[in-house]
């Protein structure tokens, strides 16, 4: 009997597995549509300034290559340097002092945020880029403790040494051998890719070796940083959270993407385990011995720490160099003088330049400094507004209001680097007779941010940056195929800033020169 009413139910289980989806379906669009209806009603009609209408068609794509090259040319129109964009609750600034206001002193006034925790937490979790108050200063005290010790800056340099040498310039050399095109923004993330993880967690995954293999851990990472970056570009996070909640689009991708991260990374840390720490030099094995029988710093904390390095150390560098080169090769002339003053600084038979002499070259110095002014590797960050403000320049802020500042604006204000901003003159920041470095004010170049979260990693960062860059200038000259004739690459979309389709490029190998 029982078996015979089973066989009679079974022709009923394919209807209701179509009514079923039917029923997914529709909900599914019901909610996607009711996060359009909110966003309307609570947005469009409220607002039709040309700004708000501008960011929501797109319009603002018509006369500008990039988002941020938009915000630029409306800051420059403001006579304080700050604007709304209502649409967003959003504030954004490129005056010096408001950036002083929110990032000095009212600090405690303007955290990252509940929203920022809340786009970005899926990724970041609880590591330091992501909280606030105690957590956060608990990370911070640690990292500080760690990145400023001489001997993991010793451990540093010798590992980019190692980098720069032992794969970076032969993959070069090989590419201005056979004379191919090679994408120098893969290049640089693969070597920013392998130095931060020998660095932070004593691992090498290899992936500048000449065979240029692929790794799953930079892959899902890619994937899961542009997809969180687009919850934060949505005009409405009612949308992302809907997608989240149904696990469908986007939101699935970015779904699997972490879940890859989460794995990775906990087989990175089993293996730094297996391993040892105690007397390991990378900042993993140093954060695991600080923490050693404190029940607070889980395999859950230390993944966070691992994710955190990764953003912080892999794409700010790539990002830098990259536009360093695309720079480089639209002015020769600077190429030239970074090489005339490595002649001076080096000997003939010297290979690499030891700590002392890298830091002793000044010129190079303000290259560096001078792409990252016109290309910051992040071009904008924002904070939340904990109480009612009112900014110096009179902007008044409501509570719960975001507020962006935007480096890639700032570096291109006549208020604040002159009539010349758009050029890229390295002089600009050395002083004195022998061409000192000079460096500007954080709140005018928020690069590295400033105040009390500005990045402890930047003199690690300055240094890896200089080092690769002073090294492969000395042997080649890169020429970009089909380059942009001086005018704003495309940027792709990214929590950190990448060039739309890499930076395809063709090395050619310089002539020894004659001392």
């Amino acid at each position: 009997m029982e078996a015979m009413g089973m066989e009679g139910e079974l022709p009923m289980l394919p209807w209701l597995a179509r009514w079923g989806g039917q029923a997914f379906m529709v909900s599914s669009l019901l909610m996607a549509s009711l996060a359009a209806v909110l966003l309307l009603a609570r947005r469009w009609p409220w607002c039709g300034c040309h700004v708000c209408r501008a960011y929501l068609t797109g319009s603002w794509a018509k006369d500008f290559v990039n988002l941020g090259d938009w915000y630029a040319h409306l800051l420059r129109r403001s006579p304080t340097g700050t604007l709304a964009v209502h649409v967003l609750g959003c504030v954004v600034t490129a005056s010096p002092a408001n950036v002083e206001h929110v990032l000095r002193h009212r600090f405690d006034n303007y955290p990252k945020g509940k929203p920022f925790a809340a786009v970005l937490g899926d990724l970041l979790g609880g590591g330091i880029f992501n909280v606030d108050g105690d957590a956060w200063r608990r990370q911070r005290k640690m990292a500080s403790l760690e990145l400023g010790s001489v001997a993991v800056r010793s451990y540093a340099y010798s590992i980019v040494n190692q980098e720069v040498h032992g794969r970076l310039l032969p993959v070069l050399a090989a590419a201005a051998g056979n004379g191919a095109v090679v994408d120098l923004q893969d290049v640089f993330r693969r070597f920013a890719f392998d130095t931060i993880c020998k660095i932070s967690f004593g691992l090498d995954p290899g992936c500048l070796e000449l065979d240029m293999p692929m790794s799953e851990l930079a892959a899902a990472f890619d994937t899961a940083s542009r997809l969180s970056a687009m919850r934060g570009a949505a005009a409405s996070p009612a949308v992302w959270k809907a997608k989240r909640l149904l696990n469908v689009g986007s939101e699935r991708e970015l779904r699997k993407a972490i879940a890859l991260v989460d794995e990775l990374a906990a087989a990175m840390i089993r293996q730094r385990r297996k391993l040892g720490f105690d007397n390991s030099h990378d900042l993993l094995s140093r954060f695991m011995a600080a923490s050693a029988g404190d029940d607070e710093h889980d395999d859950k904390y230390l993944r966070d720490i691992v994710v955190s390095f990764l953003l912080a150390g892999r794409d700010t560098v790539s990002s830098a160099l990259t536009t360093l080169f695309m720079l480089l090769s639209e002015h020769p002339a600077v190429a030239s003088a970074i090489r005339a003053e490595l002649d001076l600084a080096t000997s003939p038979e010297s290979m690499a330049t030891t700590y002392e002499q890298l830091k002793s070259l000044h010129y190079a110095h303000a290259v560096v400094y001078e792409n990252m002014r016109l290309y910051p590797p992040v071009q904008f960050d924002s904070k939340f507004c904990a109480a009612a403000d009112v900014l110096p320049d009179g902007t008044y802020v409501a509570a719960g209001a975001r507020v962006m500042y935007h480096p890639y604006a700032m570096g291109r204000m006549p208020t604040i680097w002159g009539d010349d901003c758009e050029s890229f003159r390295p002089d600009r920041w050395l002083t004195g007779a022998g061409g000192a470095f000079q460096p500007a004010s954080l709140y005018r170049y928020p690069v590295f941010q400033a105040g009390l979260r500005v990045c402890l990693g930047k003199e690690l960062a300055v240094m890896e940056m200089k080092a690769a860059a002073v090294a492969v200038v000395r042997e080649f000259d890169v020429e970009i195929i089909n380059g942009n004739g001086g005018a704003s690459p495309k940027f792709a979309p990214g929590l950190t800033a990448s060039i739309s389709g890499g930076l395809p490029v063709r090395v050619r190998r310089l002539a020894p020169r004659s001392f």
